[in-house]
């Protein structure tokens, strides 16, 4: 787990970084609008990353807590194949898949 938390502050301290300017800005108004469209992705994927490493750290502390693998909705099993393709699923496919349609 610790070695987690050191990867995790290492790729979001690189990706903050890069947000904060380590892109040397041109005069060139076209070189402007490129650079700042890279930092925008940049931006995004710090973001990203940042999300998928807090849902981890939740998969590890239900790990923890002996809950990993129930579902937090009906208390069901979420199933090997779920947690396979993604192992930090909180819910199981049923739980998940009624919650997408109640949202849309």
């Amino acid at each position: 787990m610790h070695e987690l938390g050191y990867f995790g502050e290492k790729t979001i301290s690189a990706s903050a970084r890069d947000i904060a300017g380590s892109y040397p800005y041109s005069e060139h108004p076209a070189d402007q609008g490129t650079e700042s469209m890279e930092q925008e992705q940049a931006y995004k994927l710090a973001s990203r990353e940042g999300r998928f490493l807090f849902h981890i750290d939740e998969a590890l502390e239900r790990i923890k807590d002996e809950t990993y693998g129930t579902c937090n909705s009906c208390e069901g099993d979420i199933g090997s194949m779920r947690l396979e393709a993604v192992p930090h699923a909180r819910m199981c496919i049923e739980c998940k898949s009624k919650e997408e349609q109640d949202s849309a």
